[in-house]
Protein backbone atom coordinates (compact mmCIF):
# COMPACT_ATOMS: atom_id res chain seq x y z
CA UNK A 1 0.00 0.00 0.00
CA UNK A 2 1.49 3.36 -1.01
CA UNK A 3 1.20 6.46 1.12
CA UNK A 4 -0.76 9.34 -0.38
CA UNK A 5 0.88 12.74 -0.52
CA UNK A 6 -0.91 15.63 1.13
CA UNK A 7 -2.29 18.23 -1.26
CA UNK A 8 -0.03 20.91 0.22
CA UNK A 9 3.10 18.77 -0.27
CA UNK A 10 2.12 17.88 -3.86
CA UNK A 11 1.46 21.54 -4.72
CA UNK A 12 4.82 22.65 -3.30
CA UNK A 13 6.66 19.90 -5.19
CA UNK A 14 4.83 20.72 -8.44
CA UNK A 15 5.61 24.45 -8.11
CA UNK A 16 9.29 23.58 -7.54
CA UNK A 17 9.32 21.49 -10.74
CA UNK A 18 7.73 24.31 -12.69
CA UNK A 19 10.18 26.84 -11.27
CA UNK A 20 13.12 24.59 -12.22
CA UNK A 21 11.75 24.50 -15.79
CA UNK A 22 11.37 28.32 -15.81
CA UNK A 23 7.57 28.10 -16.13
CA UNK A 24 5.78 30.84 -14.15
CA UNK A 25 3.12 29.42 -11.82
CA UNK A 26 1.06 30.74 -8.93
CA UNK A 27 -1.30 29.36 -6.31
CA UNK A 28 -4.46 31.39 -6.90
CA UNK A 29 -6.59 29.45 -4.41
CA UNK A 30 -5.40 27.47 -1.42
CA UNK A 31 -7.44 24.43 -0.57
CA UNK A 32 -7.45 21.90 2.21
CA UNK A 33 -3.78 21.21 3.01
CA UNK A 34 -4.34 17.50 3.55
CA UNK A 35 -6.96 16.26 1.12
CA UNK A 36 -7.92 19.15 -1.16
CA UNK A 37 -8.26 18.39 -4.85
CA UNK A 38 -6.08 20.34 -7.30
CA UNK A 39 -6.99 22.14 -10.51
CA UNK A 40 -4.28 23.40 -12.85
CA UNK A 41 -5.13 26.31 -15.13
CA UNK A 42 -2.89 26.93 -18.12
CA UNK A 43 -2.91 30.45 -19.56
CA UNK A 44 -1.21 30.50 -22.97
CA UNK A 45 -1.05 34.32 -22.89
CA UNK A 46 -3.04 34.67 -26.12
CA UNK A 47 -6.48 34.92 -24.52
CA UNK A 48 -6.87 31.14 -24.38
CA UNK A 49 -6.68 28.72 -21.49
CA UNK A 50 -7.09 25.15 -20.40
CA UNK A 51 -8.14 23.69 -17.06
CA UNK A 52 -6.91 20.30 -15.86
CA UNK A 53 -8.09 18.07 -13.05
CA UNK A 54 -6.85 14.72 -11.81
CA UNK A 55 -9.11 11.85 -12.70
CA UNK A 56 -9.20 8.33 -11.32
CA UNK A 57 -9.90 5.42 -13.66
CA UNK A 58 -11.98 2.91 -11.67
CA UNK A 59 -11.22 0.09 -14.12
CA UNK A 60 -7.41 0.35 -13.98
CA UNK A 61 -6.83 2.27 -10.75
CA UNK A 62 -4.66 4.73 -12.67
CA UNK A 63 -4.70 8.47 -12.15
CA UNK A 64 -4.39 10.88 -15.05
CA UNK A 65 -4.76 14.58 -15.74
CA UNK A 66 -7.75 15.35 -17.96
CA UNK A 67 -8.95 18.61 -19.54
CA UNK A 68 -11.95 19.94 -17.63
CA UNK A 69 -12.40 23.09 -19.73
CA UNK A 70 -10.63 24.87 -22.57
CA UNK A 71 -11.17 27.88 -24.77
CA UNK A 72 -11.31 31.59 -24.07
CA UNK A 73 -9.52 32.37 -20.81
CA UNK A 74 -12.63 34.04 -19.37
CA UNK A 75 -14.62 30.85 -19.91
CA UNK A 76 -11.89 28.79 -18.26
CA UNK A 77 -11.89 31.21 -15.31
CA UNK A 78 -15.65 30.77 -15.01
CA UNK A 79 -15.18 26.98 -14.91
CA UNK A 80 -12.72 27.50 -12.03
CA UNK A 81 -15.27 29.66 -10.18
CA UNK A 82 -17.98 27.01 -10.63
CA UNK A 83 -15.69 24.30 -9.29
CA UNK A 84 -14.67 26.45 -6.29
CA UNK A 85 -18.33 27.13 -5.44
CA UNK A 86 -19.01 23.39 -5.18
CA UNK A 87 -15.67 22.55 -3.51
CA UNK A 88 -14.18 25.30 -1.32
CA UNK A 89 -11.30 22.95 -0.35
CA UNK A 90 -10.03 23.02 -3.94
CA UNK A 91 -6.52 24.19 -4.80
CA UNK A 92 -6.04 26.18 -8.02
CA UNK A 93 -2.63 26.62 -9.63
CA UNK A 94 -2.24 28.96 -12.60
CA UNK A 95 0.57 28.46 -15.10
CA UNK A 96 1.63 30.96 -17.75
CA UNK A 97 3.17 29.28 -20.78
CA UNK A 98 2.90 30.37 -24.40
CA UNK A 99 4.13 26.90 -25.39
CA UNK A 100 1.43 25.22 -23.31
CA UNK A 101 3.87 23.46 -20.97
CA UNK A 102 2.39 22.15 -17.73
CA UNK A 103 4.73 19.22 -16.95
CA UNK A 104 1.61 17.25 -15.95
CA UNK A 105 2.63 14.44 -18.29
CA UNK A 106 5.86 13.88 -16.35
CA UNK A 107 6.26 10.77 -14.25
CA UNK A 108 5.08 11.13 -10.67
CA UNK A 109 2.62 13.98 -11.18
CA UNK A 110 -0.45 11.78 -11.54
CA UNK A 111 0.08 10.39 -8.03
Amino acid sequence: MSARLTADFWVRAYLARLQAAHIPAYVVAKGDPTAGAVLVKLATLDGQGRLYQRSFDLMTGARAWVVLAEGAEGEVDEAVRRQRRTDPDLWVIEIESRAGRTLLDEEGLAD
